[in-house]
């Protein structure tokens, strides 16, 4: 499909530059930051035009009303498959409106997205995931009488949640049903110190400094990729960090937490976060150095005085800003906000955000994918076999956090009695529930994939330590070269 026969995908934003024209009435008209505030339309929300320039205001009303607090990497993902979709009708299939799709056009989209030799050959994980963004919006449709019908097949729920499986919901029957689960990448210490220090600090990988490394921001890329593998946060909770959410380091105590506001938090999960200390120290020692590098050469070329609609907080112990009049306080404002929000310093102004680029500005979420891809390309030149990205951290502190846990806490249960054990529960929890809590999950059944990821683990720990000589105790060795017998030397390879 060409781009003259697709949808697309745009996204809001406040102050675009005005048209000049000599009409008044257009030039009346013409005040989009009005009808955005009076819509109650934020700064970065999609909304999709038809291959003829048309605005369909029915379809976008979803992004306006369902997914309007949702976080932005949501919105984007469902706009990017809702669009392939949609010019998937336009294009072949007649030109055919959404309104009108029927379950013979999902099963060519189907045929087309996974087995057509001129389709993208997607994998079974990423048709699951389409076909669930399809079917919520369709579902949502329905119940608005957008839609007489919703093209998607459904089946009764067979989820894993009982409370889920039996509340009488459907899911979609065009699911694969035979996708792998979702797969866990996660790199264990030692994986993740070397990928660090080739991919981040620019080391080779025997441990000596890469004459050939270029980066100059080394320390600050490792201090961040450490906070967020021993912390578990997400990339776009992480990035939107504030000074106001690091906490000052304490002698002697080994983690000090601090509150992640809920609306910077992923599906609003606000809770407490943890710093080890030798990371909170790593982070201080970054603020110290390497950003209030960048914060004075910004404030030498005038970067933050040039800002567009800043939010300044005039007083560092009492972090609010004023908004239309009203008290805000920084725990209260979200990503967007957080970007424009600075700090009046005796020494001139500075950005809230911890995390800085080189021109001092508050760093986007980009910067850091673009980060890790670097680290990733520079680890395949020195013949690392190691990839890292930012959810693989994410990944990493579930499954390492979670399998130190469940240790301490089988070892303490084999030594008490059953009402200690019951005692025990009561008061440390469990260690799955905790992890979840950390995570920011809102189900459980999201954290149990870390399990699996563990069993993984233990059987290839067992298989690893499988002697090469090793066979069945139980079986004869002439067996072995009975062609009657069955292939055991085969099966055990």
């Amino acid at each position: 499909m060409t781009d003259e026969i697709t949808w697309r995908v745009f996204h809001t934003r406040h102050h675009l530059p005005r048209p000049q024209t000599p009409d008044p009435l257009i030039d009346t008209l013409w005040d989009l930051d009005e009808w955005l505030d009076a819509n109650d339309v934020l700064d970065g929300q999609p909304f999709l035009i038809n291959p003829l320039g048309r605005y369909d205001s029915e379809l976008n009303e979803y992004f306006a009303t369902v997914l309007n607090a949702s976080p932005p990497d949501t919105q984007k993902a469902v706009a990017s498959d809702l669009k392939l979709w949609l010019s998937f009708l336009w294009a072949s299939r007649g030109q055919r409106d959404w309104r009108d799709a029927r379950p013979e056009d999902r099963a060519a989209y189907k045929q087309w997205r996974t087995v057509d030799p001129r389709g993208p050959h997607v994998d079974l994980v990423t048709w699951d995931r389409e076909v669930a963004t399809v079917n919520q919006f369709y579902k949502w449709a329905v119940r608005r009488t957008y839609a007489t019908q919703n093209p998607i097949l459904q089946r009764d729920s067979r989820s894993r949640d009982p409370l889920r499986r039996n509340s009488g919901g459907t899911t979609p029957a065009e699911a694969s049903h035979i996708g792998p689960r979702r797969d866990i990448v996660w790199l264990t210490p030692g994986m993740y110190r070397s990928w660090r220090d080739v991919g981040l600090r620019g080391y080779t990988p025997l441990g000596l400094p890469d004459p050939s490394f270029r980066g100059r921001f080394g320390t600050r890329n490792a201090t961040y990729s450490n906070m967020m593998i021993r912390t578990g946060l997400r990339l776009c909770e992480q990035t939107s960090f504030s000074l106001f959410e690091l906490p000052a380091l304490v002698p002697g105590r080994l983690n000090t937490r601090t509150w992640l506001p809920w609306r910077i938090a992923k599906y609003g999960s606000a809770r407490y976060v943890y710093l080890p200390s030798s990371s909170l120290k790593e982070l201080w020692d970054y603020v110290e150095e390497d950003r209030a590098e960048a914060v004075e050469t910004a404030r030498e070329s005038g970067t933050y005085e040039r800002m567009r609609n800043p939010l300044i907080i005039a007083d560092r112990n009492k972090p609010f800003v004023e908004i239309d009049g009203q008290r805000v306080t920084v725990d209260q404002l979200d990503h967007s906000e957080r970007r424009r929000l600075l700090i009046d310093t005796r020494d001139g102004l500075e950005p809230a955000a911890l995390w800085l680029n080189e021109d001092g500005m508050p760093s986007g979420r980009s910067c850091w994918q673009e980060v890790f891809k670097a680290a990733n390309r520079r680890c395949a030149n020195h013949r690392l076999d190691l990839r890292c990205h930012p959810h693989a951290c994410r990944h990493s502190f579930a499954v390492i956090t979670l399998e130190q846990l469940w240790r301490g806490h089988i070892q303490d249960m084999g030594a008490i009695n059953p009402d200690q054990r019951m005692t025990h529960q009561m008061i440390f929890g469990d260690p799955l529930n905790w992890v979840r809590i950390r995570l920011g999950h809102r189900s459980i059944t999201t954290t149990l994939d870390y399990l699996h990821a563990l069993q993984e683990l233990e059987m290839e720990t067992r298989m690893a330590l499988i002697p090469d000589d090793w066979k069945p105790a139980d079986v004869d060795p002439d067996d072995l070269n009975d062609p009657t017998a069955p292939d055991l030397e085969r099966a055990f390879a």
